[in-house]
């Protein structure tokens, strides 16, 4: 059996249109998370973040409005930047890949493929 591959997106975000765009074309087989109705919560964000090896700050969309209300900045705590993250998704960047115990930041979408090997 093939491993899941699990896309967390905003389904109006020209990148993860055009990713699912992308895997449509290669044939992939992916499961759609839209994390605007499934939100993340901190556990799951904090293990996303772990599996891309990524830092928490360095995945936010800081020109979002939201990033002001979130009151968070580069000398923040992991901690407080995830709990605005849950607090406000729409600061996080995406679509966000995960297979396995591996995971991407999809931008470019070409990431995504590296990832998953094709």
């Amino acid at each position: 059996m093939a491993t899941k591959i699990t896309v967390y997106e905003k389904p109006t975000c020209t990148t993860c249109r055009k990713l699912n765009k992308l895997f449509a074309e290669h044939g992939i087989d992916w499961t759609k998370v839209n994390y605007f109705i499934e939100p993340f919560d901190e556990q799951k964000l904090t293990a996303l973040l772990k599996k891309a090896g990524m830092k928490p700050f360095d995945v936010l969309r800081r020109a979002e409005p939201d990033f002001k209300l979130a009151e968070i900045d580069k000398d923040s705590s992991d901690a407080e930047v995830i709990a605005a993250m849950v607090r406000y998704p729409s600061i996080i960047q995406r679509p966000i890949v995960e297979v396995g115990d591996k995971a991407v930041l999809a931008r470019p979408i070409e990431k995504a493929l590296e990832l998953i090997g094709k």
